[in-house]
């Protein structure tokens, strides 16, 4: 059994996708992060960078085992499973580059990115306008990687297949369009039909933001600093 603390973000779809693609057992926790669950003493015990999401593997010798930051998580349930990640030596290493450039590049610029097209309103055009052009040369840099190839380390899909998809799954809503990035759009859409990647995308969408956040929840996301 996983215990599994989500909330329904790109970053959690990573983790949920992965659970789903290797058919796990495990039950899902909502941390509500705009009414600050993601700061509660319980969940910093597993997550002390008070993000989503976390996991903790009861499925492990001696004590549970918590786990945070979606990279690692997928790491550790692709080891747990022999899953969704490649033994040669070659294709490890390429695994690893591509799943780290997405947690240091894709992911952030388009995190970025939402920040400002969803909270940041007709404010700070250089800011948006900066992150923008960076998460379409994030986009690039994954056309030509797609360029001659069906997931992005070949033919087999992957961790790090499952860590880039979300953030261009919400590329529209960012304001990009994928017309100019014909193998990202192809590789985008592949994987979208997988049941599992559906089920992982669905899961807690009952969650979802509904309305822009009020100044309470404005300061528990945007607000805090080291106190």
């Amino acid at each position: 059994m996983i215990d599994f603390y989500y909330w329904p973000t790109p970053n959690g779809w990573k983790v949920s996708i992965m659970l789903e693609e290797c058919g796990l057992d495990y039950r899902m926790i909502p941390v509500n992060i705009g009414k600050g669950d993601q700061f509660k003493p319980e969940f910093l015990r597993i997550s002390p960078n008070n993000r989503i999401p976390a996991i903790v593997d009861f499925d492990v010798p001696g004590e549970p085992l918590p786990v945070f930051e979606a990279g690692a998580i997928l790491i550790h349930l692709a080891g747990k499973t022999e899953r969704f990640h490649p033994t040669d030596a070659r294709a490890r290493k390429e695994m690893l580059e591509w799943l780290f450039w997405q947690t240091g590049n894709l992911g952030p610029m388009a995190g970025q990115v939402s920040h400002f097209v969803n909270y940041a309103e007709g404010e700070h055009t250089y800011s948006r306008e900066r992150y923008s052009r960076e998460y379409n040369r994030c986009l690039a840099v994954l056309e030509r990687r797609l360029a001659d190839r069906e997931y992005l380390l070949g033919d087999t899909y992957s961790i790090a297949d499952m860590a880039a998809w979300p953030w261009v799954l919400i590329a529209k809503p960012l304001g990009q369009t994928l017309e100019e990035f014909p193998n990202v759009r192809r590789w985008r859409q592949t994987i979208k039909e997988r049941p599992a990647v559906r089920a992982g995308v669905d899961l807690g969408k009952e969650y979802r933001r509904q309305a822009p956040p009020d100044e309470e929840e404005r300061r528990i996301l945007f607000g805090q600093d080291k106190r």
